[in-house]
């Protein structure tokens, strides 16, 4: 029995109209996701040059660990993962890092604005009830990166699952299955 060549013709014409919008849609979210990762690595770029900034200024306040090397640790981790975001923007665990580093920054700043929680362990008592300009740049960057590393990680993932998702968690590409 022969197939209807105007029935074949028209399944071909509709696959490649599907893989024409699977790969406008799948470009798309690549160009999204340029965009969150410029976005959320200038606000850990803003995070990380406030932390480092204010370091020297609070020096004076410590326990075992004084207030500006927790300032330099936030700078730091900031930086890295605005650099990962850069360098490495559609694996998982790069948005993940980027989320809490930025996440962590803003509760911290939030909670130690409006709570004193006094001195813990090694660490000082960093109650300030106070906004500056500094702290404030801060804390809206801080927010701009933990909404735009939550995107970024869903729409990661979503690019994930519309490809294939041939890489595995860390980004590396999973072994054939065996049968």
């Amino acid at each position: 029995m022969s197939e209807n060549p105007a029935a074949s013709t028209a399944s071909r014409s509709s696959t490649r109209t599907d893989a024409t919008q699977h790969t406008r849609r799948t470009d798309a979210m690549i160009a999204v996701l340029w965009l969150l990762r410029v976005l959320t690595a200038a606000a850990l770029a803003v995070d990380a040059y406030v932390h480092a900034d204010l370091a020297p200024s609070y020096d004076f306040t410590h326990a075992s660990i004084s207030q500006g090397t927790l300032f330099r640790a936030e700078a730091a981790a900031a930086s890295l993962a605005a650099l990962l975001v850069l360098v490495a923007g559609r694996r998982l665990l790069v948005w993940a890092f980027a989320f809490l580093v930025a996440a962590a920054g803003i509760a911290a700043v939030l909670l130690y604005r409006y709570v004193d929680v006094g001195a813990f362990g090694p660490f000082p008592n960093m109650y300030e009830p106070v906004w500056y300009a500094e702290k404030s740049r801060s804390a809206i960057a801080e927010a701009i990166g933990t909404v735009t590393a939550l995107a970024g990680f869903v729409l990661a993932w979503r690019l994930k699952v519309l490809t294939g998702g041939s890489r595995g968690w860390l980004g590396r590409a999973r072994p054939a299955a065996r049968d």
